[in-house]
C-alpha cells in the first residue's frame, strides 16, 4: 500500500505590530501605486527586538502542534529552516526544543540556504518518514524568519518577519506530498547574501529576479517530466511560488508560460496573506500555501497543486501535492484570521523608533507568545506566557 506522507497541520506566528504601506511610501515621498500595484504589497509586518527568529518559531510551533492535537512524545525530528539565526553555533531549533519541553529522543537542527532552508527541511522530514526510520513518529519543521534591510533603502517596503510551522506526518490532513515527483535547479551565484556581522543582507536586485527565472524555469520542466514518468497529471489547480514580494510571484508565472488570466485563477489566491505580512524568507511559499488553503480548502480537496522554492547562491525546487479532504477543517485550526487581527496598526515614527532597538523591551510575551528578554552570561534568555 502507498505510504501518504505530507503536511498534517501548519500554524503561523506573526510579529504583534504592523505598518501600512501606503503610509509608508506617503512618509518616503512615493506614489502608493509604486508599492501597492508596483509590488503587490498591503501591509508590512514590524517586528521589535523581543520577537526574534527563536520566539516566533516556538510561537508557530505550540500552534501547530495544538492544531494537530498531537502528543509531543509523537515527534522525533525538528528542523528549523532559517537565514536569520541568532547564533553561530547553537541551532534556533535547540531554542525551540527546550522551550515547548519537548522529548530528549530526537534530531533537532537547522538548514541554511537562503529562503530555501525550510524546503530542505520538508523534504528531509518527508524522506525521514518514508524510509521508514521516523518508526511511526511526526516531525515539526518550522520556517522562521526577519526580513531586513534597514531605512530609506531600496529594500525597505519589501521587509516583514514571520514563522510557520508545519508538522509533517504519515495520512496528512492538509497536503499529502507527491514523493520524489520533483525538479531541482542550483547554481553558484551571488545575486543575494548577509555577511557574518551585518543585521541587513546584501542583494543585487535585478540580477536575483533573473536568477529566480532562471531556477523555476528549470525546476517546473524537472518536476513535468518527473511526473510524466510516474504517469502523475501535470494540471495543477493552483501554483504557490515562493514570494520575497508578491509581484514576483506574477512574473515568474508569466515567465513559464502562463497567461494573466492562469495568474488569476491559479495564483492570485495564493498572495492574499504574504501581502499582509509582507517577506518572511524561508517561510514565504509556506505563508502563501496557508493563505491559499484557508481562503480554498473546501474547493481544493483532492486536487493537485504545485509548489516552488528558491532559495538565493542558489537552489531551487518546484514539487506537488493533493489537497486533502480534511484540509479546511484542519486549516481552521490554524485560526489565520484571528492572528491577524490580533496586530496592532503602527505610524511611520513608531516603525522607525523599533528598527532603531538594540535590545528588548521590558515587557512580558502576549498571552500563547514567547519573547526573547535579553543575554545574560551570554546566554539568550525567554519568557513564555
Amino acid at each position: 500500500m502507498k505510504t501518504r506522507i505530507g503536511i498534517d497541520s501548519l500554524a503561523v506566528a506573526v510579529p504583534r505590530r504592523y505598518l501600512d504601506i501606503t503610509d509608508l511610501a506617503r512618509a518616503r515621498g512615493v506614489d502608493p501605486a509604486k508599492y501597492t500595484q508596483g509590488l503587490g504589497a498591503r501591509e508590512m509586518a514590524v517586528a521589535d527586538p523581543g520577537e526574534d527568529t527563536v520566539s516566533l518559531a516556538a510561537t508557530a510551533a505550540r500552534r501547530a502542534i495544538d492544531a494537530a492535537g498531537l502528543d509531543k512524545s509523537e515527534l522525533g525530528l525538528i528542523v528549523v529552516g532559517t537565514e536569520t539565526g541568532v547564533d553561530h553555533s547553537k541551532p534556533v531549533a535547540s531554542f525551540v526544543h527546550g522551550l515547548l519541553d519537548l522529548p530528549r529522543a530526537m534530531r533537532v537542527y537547522d538548514t541554511q540556504h537562503a529562503c530555501y532552508g525550510g524546503t530542505a527541511g520538508l523534504m528531509t522530514a518527508v524522506e525521514w518518514i518514508a524510509s521508514g526510520a521516523a518508526d511511526g513518529r511526526s516531525a515539526l519543521v518550522i520556517c522562521s524568519d526577519i526580513a531586513r534591510y534597514g531605512i530609506d533603502t531600496a529594500g525597505e517596503p519589501t521587509q516583514g518577519a514571520g514563522a510557520i510551522a508545519m508538522i509533517v506526518a504519515q495520512n496528512p490532513a492538509l497536503l499529502e506530498l507527491d514523493i520524489g515527483i520533483s525538479g531541482t535547479s542550483s547554481t553558484h551565484v551571488h545575486d543575494f547574501w548577509r555577511p557574518l556581522g551585518h543585521r541587513e543582507a546584501q542583494v543585487d536586485g535585478h540580477y536575483s529576479v533573473q536568477c529566480y527565472l532562471d531556477a523555476v524555469a528549470d525546476a517546473y520542466a524537472g518536476w513535468k517530466t518527473a511526473a510524466t514518468e510516474r504517469d502523475v497529471s501535470a494540471a495543477l489547480a493552483r501554483i504557490c511560488y515562493h514570494v520575497p514580494f508578491c509581484k514576483m510571484a506574477k512574473k515568474a508565472h508569466l515567465h513559464l508560460g502562463f497567461d494573466e488570466a492562469s495568474f488569476e485563477t491559479q495564483v492570485a489566491p495564493t498572495l492574499g496573506l504574504c501581502a499582509r505580512i509582507g517577506n518572511v524568507y524561508t517561510g514565504s511559499l509556506y505563508l502563501g500555501l496557508a493563505g491559499l488553503l484557508d481562503a480554498q480548502a473546501t474547493d481544493l480537496a483532492r486536487r493537485r497543486i504545485g509548489l516552488f522554492s528558491y532559495g538565493s547562491g542558489c537552489t531551487s525546487e518546484f514539487f506537488s501535492g493533493t489537497v486533502a479532504n480534511a484540509a479546511a477543517e484542519r486549516i481552521a485550526a490554524a485560526r489565520i484570521a484571528d492572528v491577524l487581527a490580533d496586530r496592532e496598526r503602527i505610524g511611520v515614527e513608531e516603525y522607525e523608533r523599533i528598527m532603531a532597538m538594540t535590545a528588548p523591551a521590558d515587557e512580558p510575551p502576549q498571552p500563547g507568545r514567547f519573547r526573547f528578554t535579553g543575554v545574560e552570561a551570554h546566554r539568550r534568555q525567554y519568557l513564555r506566557a
